[in-house]
């Protein structure tokens, strides 16, 4: 048969493509690599990934549509991490994934362009917890799943109207459940195929307007990270190249099949993560860390009085966020005028640095809109290795003041040190646990590569929820 129509193969033709060699050896590897071949670094950071995603997800389900959210879901056996509630598996998958995401707090990875942590931890939380998993099948199953989302996120080139979250996550967090769940090589290259058709036609402009529905993406991609597995496990089956055809086609271009394997179980995508301060996106982290700079520069801290104006040079994702205007906690957190002028006035750009108080405040609002932002070429062209900007501050007597960053702090190349991600961790997890709780979390994840992860799943049950 002869089809005449522009970008429609017939399937006699697809049908005669074999699996991709980058497939099949991501079964093979998936299927055998073991914990101790992962590095130390490795095992540290993915320690300190998981402490993270913790401390974020507790202190999102702080948030009310977060408790709101939860109160709607099916009771279960599974606790929703610092919520009080237990949830079915997929229930609490969805609303830590949820949580995890609401504060933009949680880390992340430049070379994959997304949050890959988020996407995995809540899912293979849940399957530890239905597999009886031990501690070191718990890290090596979020190190994994970790590898496959970042992996699929380098080697496509997202279209720029999607938002990240909620596409290769969702085949991260399949990857995590399919590990604890004792998948043969066959069926991890089923679960990736069936995973790929499962993730989310996002969009980009949640994030610029506040909608909030964006928070939902990581929470979704754990459940149906879950899902995939049980399907597969009920004979279901995917395309033979899924990951090929979506992320190549469908909602990304330029698919590169070798970044799946270069340098596969040698290089690992969580040792390359970076850890986020700012509650605030990323792409506005190196125009607030040179703003520190010149706070520093002004004797700790920058009058708003003394401020006339603002000038942001920066690359270009940076550079899109230029409303000064946010409608709610997430368009502000997405407005690189409004996190410029609220860290000014505020001394920093911390959680109630981005709340509706600071948000209807009239010295932020009338700053913010003093504050303008530019895309420079050069600056996008060092994209994605480094995240730089240049901010010059005029002050109302004339003079100059300007700083630059090229990495954000918290960066691989610039990282926090493990002592201030844990500090991080009290000060998220502390007002739901309580200091001793916390810190019997903190005890449990170090502990983790020598204990039952049941023993971390006992820690994260909250207070309210254990005297229940």
């Amino acid at each position: 048969m002869t089809i005449v129509t522009p970008g429609v193969v017939p399937a006699s033709e697809l049908l005669r493509e074999g699996r991709p060699d980058w497939l099949a050896e991501w079964g093979r590897f998936a299927a055998s690599v073991r914990f101790g071949d992962l590095p130390g670094d490795v095992v540290a950071r993915t320690k300190l990934v998981l402490l993270d995603c913790l401390g974020a997800i507790a202190a999102g389900h702080r948030e009310p549509e977060m408790r709101a959210f939860v109160a709607r879901l099916d009771a279960g056996t599974y606790p929703a991490v610092g919520s009080g509630r237990r949830l079915t598996g997929n229930a609490a998958a969805l609303a830590d994934g949820t949580a995890g995401t609401m504060l933009e707090l949680d880390e992340g990875n430049q070379y994959a362009r997304g949050h890959p942590g988020i996407h995995v931890v809540p899912a293979a939380l849940v399957a530890a917890a239905r597999e009886g998993a031990s501690g070191c099948d718990l890290l090596l199953a979020i190190a994994l799943g970790y590898e496959m989302g970042s992996r699929i996120g380098i080697a496509s080139k997202l279209r720029v109207t999607m938002h990240p979250h909620g596409t290769w996550g969702t085949t991260g967090a399949a990857m995590a459940v399919a590990r604890l769940g004792g998948a043969r090589d066959e069926e991890v290259i089923e679960t990736i195929n069936v995973a790929s058709s499962l993730g989310l036609t996002t969009s980009r402009r949640t994030m610029l307007e506040g909608g909030t529905v964006r928070n939902v993406y990581a929470g979704v991609s754990n459940q149906l990270g879950l899902v995939a597995w049980d399907l597969v496990r009920s004979g279901f089956v995917g395309e033979r190249d899924g990951i090929g055809t979506v992320f190549g086609t469908v909602i990304a271009d330029d698919f590169r099949p070798a970044e799946m394997v270069a340098e596969l179980g040698a290089r690992w995508e969580i040792a390359r993560n970076y850890f986020k301060r700012h509650a605030a996106c990323r792409y506005t982290h190196g125009a607030l860390d040179a703003l520190a700079d010149i706070a520093r520069q002004a004797g700790g801290r920058l009058d708003p009085a003394s401020v006339g104006s603002v000038e942001v040079d920066t690359y270009v994702w940076a550079a899109q966020l230029d409303h000064p205007e946010p409608r709610n906690m997430l368009a502000a957190k997405f407005s690189l005028p409004f996190a410029v002028a609220t860290s000014i006035v505020h001394g920093g750009a911390g959680l109630d640095a981005f709340r509706d108080d600071a948000r209807r405040d009239p010295a932020v609002g009338d700053l913010a809109r003093r504050v303008t932002v530019r895309e420079d070429a050069a600056l996008t062209a060092m994209l994605p290795g480094l995240r730089p900007a240049r901010l010059r501050v005029t002050l109302a007597d004339g003079r100059v003041l300007s700083a630059e960053a090229l990495t954000n702090r918290g960066d691989t190349e610039d990282p926090y040190g493990p002592e201030e991600v844990t500090e991080k961790f009290f000060e998220l997890a502390g007002p739901t646990f309580g200091t001793k709780g916390a810190r019997r979390i903190v005890d449990a994840i170090e502990a983790l590569d020598r204990s039952d992860s049941a023993v971390l799943l006992a820690a994260l049950e909250a207070p309210a929820l254990t005297a229940a």
